[in-house]
């Protein structure tokens, strides 16, 4: 295989509107506007390469975009003259350049997949482990608001096709149990719920919450509460299936989660686990573990759903729970692609790379380069 060398790393920087105007997570947190951080690999060659990273704000983890654009500063330099296809070295010179901050890596690692794929004419799921052929369900994303609002949000979107549905919750027990209620009053054979509390309850609350449910509501429980050990706790005391997402990270809270028997899957968020080159180790052990896996990102745009889609299409069909179709968040498209979602599905193109075009004027001029 001749040798690719990284040339240059463009940056560039993009608000995405959030496309139902606030976004409301336990907490009282809100988002209106997402800062996304797109980054350009191009090769001595001239194969270019695209990634993303788009942190939900500088609230949900200890992930921003200012860190994501200082990340990329930190690192960039060290890459130059890399190939970019020697993907387990380019983590290891980022990582030899700054510890941790995995959301500013990600983006570079994602890019250099793609440059991988165009430089061997494949499609980079092809590359993290083979093209299921499945067509993968795509969840939404309903924030958190009043019982019978949050119903219609679920039916708006069962009606686009959807068949998962993320619903947010975190508030208190009781207006909780009323909205998973609502939101999962007209659900239909085949549909999947998520119950999301991003970390914005204690067991106690969590346990009275549950006690006040109906009986037979069929939903999975996400990342309940802000630590690991009140984790732990609910799940020693509720059947409800729970699912790891903050707090799992890197090949370190995954080997806990495993040894721990602390879930029964994770939502896998990219650019919080740092890429694709650790998203696919993640998946593995997933795999092994009988886990569910939901491929998502933290949020983004076409670039950032592009990268979800290709690694949820090489996890089996089994595992996989659904992806986030990130891109129906936000009001902005930054690229083109063949990703289009029929019935609530979406299939990875075999186009090789990532099989994204961007729109350049979209994305304007860089606001860093390292050559």
């Amino acid at each position: 295989m001749t040798d690719l060398k990284i040339k240059r790393i463009d940056v560039f920087q993009v608000d995405l509107p959030y496309s139902g105007g606030v976004y409301l997570l336990s907490g009282g947190r809100e988002y209106r506007s997402f800062d996304a951080t797109i980054v350009r690999v191009t090769t001595d060659n001239g194969l270019e390469g695209w990634g993303e990273s788009t942190p939900f704000g500088s609230t949900w983890i200890a992930s921003h975009a200012l860190g994501v654009r200082s990340g990329l500063a930190e690192i960039a330099p060290s890459l130059i003259g890399l190939d970019p296809r020697r993907v387990d070295l380019i983590n290891d010179a980022m990582d030899g350049a700054l510890v941790g901050h995995l959301h500013a890596k990600t983006a570079i690692d994602v890019a250099c997949w793609d440059v991988f794929g165009k430089s061997v004419g494949l499609p980079v799921c092809d590359l993290l482990g083979g093209h299921t052929n499945v067509k993968m369900p795509v969840i939404s994303s309903i924030y958190m608001g009043d019982p019978e609002d949050m119903r219609r949000r679920v039916a708006e979107h069962r009606a686009q096709g959807y068949i998962a549905h993320s619903v947010k919750i975190g508030d208190d027990p009781a207006l909780d149990a009323a909205r998973i209620a609502a939101s999962l009053a007209d659900k239909k054979p085949g549909e999947f719920f998520i119950v999301d509390a991003n970390g914005g309850m204690t067991v106690e609350t969590a346990l009275r919450m549950l006690r006040l449910l109906p009986g037979g509501l069929d939903f999975v429980l996400e990342a309940p509460c802000a630590t690991w050990r009140e984790c732990v706790s609910l799940r020693r005391r509720s059947d409800v299936p729970i699912i790891f997402d903050e707090l799992a990270t890197d090949d370190a809270s995954l080997a806990g989660l495993v040894a721990d028997d602390a879930a029964e899957g994770i939502g896998l968020k990219i650019s919080k686990n740092g890429g694709l080159t650790r998203g696919r180790r993640h998946r593995d052990i997933c795999v092994a573990a009988g886990y569910t896996v939901s491929v998502q990102e933290t949020t983004g745009s076409d670039i950032a759903f592009a990268a979800i889609v290709h690694l949820g299409q090489t996890v089996p069909e089994k595992n996989l729970r659904c992806l986030l179709e990130c891109r129906d968040m936000v009001t902005l498209k930054t690229a083109d692609g063949a990703f289009d979602v029929h019935d609530g599905r979406v299939i990875a193109p075999t186009t090789p790379g990532l099989g994204v075009t961007p729109r350049l004027d979209t994305l304007g001029e860089p606001v860093a380069t390292y050559s």
